[in-house]
């Protein structure tokens, strides 16, 4: 068979199964997070999300309200040199992140069924 050939039906049947797989996960909330980030976020925002009293007293006080905090759980940083993702019992994670141009950055301690908003502060 020539090379022509081969790499002709190669395309077609990438082709199809492409489609395949797009009607398949079509409608589906799937998500492919690689990095750490994305996975430690993703982790994050599966639990069920609590908010320490010092942090809903430093929300009211910088005028920041969960959709922020939601909307930097989507789109944040991670950082691991201030986290401590192997504390046990609960992993800790120092997140920050920009929404509607204030730069926001907390503390989440997240557990087995939860996440817990620890601290939260605006950075100017």
């Amino acid at each position: 068979m020539k090379l022509l050939k081969r790499v002709g039906f190669y395309l077609i049947g990438v082709t199809f199964g492409s489609i395949i797989v797009l009607f398949i996960w079509k409608g589906k909330d799937v998500a492919f997070p690689y990095g750490p980030d994305a996975r430690t976020l993703s982790s994050i925002r599966k639990k069920t999300l609590l908010y320490s009293e010092n942090a809903e007293k430093s929300m009211k006080e910088f005028e920041i309200d969960s959709t922020y905090i939601k909307a930097i759980l989507v789109s944040g940083d991670v950082s691991f040199g201030k986290s401590e993702p192997r504390k046990k019992p609960c992993a800790e994670y120092y997140i920050s992140g920009t929404h509607n141009e204030k730069q926001v950055d907390f503390y989440v301690i997240r557990c087995d069924s939860t996440a817990t908003i620890d601290k939260v502060w605006l950075k100017n």
